[in-house]
């Protein structure tokens, strides 16, 4: 199923989206809530309120203002170097164990919303990336049975600001900017994608500028991997996200390098989930 979170008539839904009508899953059940934490933590009640689907109301999708899957999430892991060929234009060595950090809440903002290049750098950076939102928490999680785990799939821009990435060897300051990391709009749940988003293409673009395109099969450590990695030190809650790295072609690798700039809109997507498209503004 995919699934949309966004303000409708005054307030937050959780949305059920076939083509280009959604049906607003919110008002089926007072359980759902206002974001996707409801139905992460009751599984049934999914099924429950797709049965009512075809005999409810429909909605223009164009007419749902996209909000965050999750209004709160616990934890936001991202990983770094997960494709060979971004590692090598960045100049690192090819890792044995993921690059891992964090991101807070004020970082993330929905498709749509403005991204922000703060005043104290010009060097914003994209970067496309698929991204994993937890279903079934744990920890010590057997790759075998990973993506069990799995509530759904979205996308993720994971927007960079590089001087600052760049000035200790934790990247957490170019990482935690206001406002520059981008999630969504859709979440497509598992039964919808190849078992672990595999085998789909990942692009970004700024208007008809191809910026970067690859393949999710080629990270180097797949969904699986990456949650049973994670769990072996830290415990995995419903609603905390994964994003699952970025391939080649960013911006700070191109030469020249190729840096967002006000006025542009820059699209990261990937296959079978959507388009997560947000403007780029100057901080205020």
């Amino acid at each position: 199923m995919k699934l949309l979170v966004g303000k409708h008539a005054g307030r937050n839904s959780v949305f059920a989206v076939q083509n280009d009508t959604a049906t607003n899953l919110s008002l089926l059940s007072a359980q759902v809530g206002s974001d996707l934490s409801g139905l992460i933590n009751a599984p049934e009640l999914l099924a429950e309120v797709a049965a009512k689907i075809p005999r409810s109301d429909k909605i223009a999708v164009t007419d749902i203002i996209p909000a965050l899957p999750i209004e709160r999430p616990g934890k936001t892991i991202c990983l770094g170097l997960n494709y060979v060929d971004h590692v090598k234009e960045g100049g690192y060595d090819i890792p044995t164990y993921p690059a891992l950090f964090m991101r807070g809440l004020e970082s993330l903002m929905p498709s749509g919303a403005p991204m922000v290049r703060p005043k104290c750098s010009h060097k914003l950076d994209y970067e496309v990336e698929l991204m994993v939102i937890i279903g079934k928490g744990g920890r010590h999680i057997s790759p075998d049975t990973a993506l069990d785990h799995v509530f759904g799939y979205t996308v993720f821009n994971d927007g960079s600001v590089r001087d600052y990435q760049r000035k200790t060897h934790q990247w957490t300051p170019g990482k935690n900017f206001d406002s520059t990391g981008a999630i969504g709009p859709y979440v497509v749940t598992p039964e919808d994608l190849p078992a672990g988003a595999s085998g789909l293409k990942i692009e970004s673009r700024v208007g008809t500028e191809i910026l970067q395109s690859a393949n999710t099969e080629e990270m180097m450590w797949p969904v699986n991997k990456t949650i049973a990695t994670i769990s072996e030190f830290a415990t995995l809650n419903p609603g905390d996200m994964i994003a699952m790295g970025t391939p080649p072609g960013v911006g700070h690798a191109r030469t020249p390098p190729r840096f967002l700039k006000p006025g542009e809109v820059i699209e990261v997507e990937v296959e079978g989930i959507g388009i997560c498209a947000n403007p780029v503004i100057d901080e205020v």
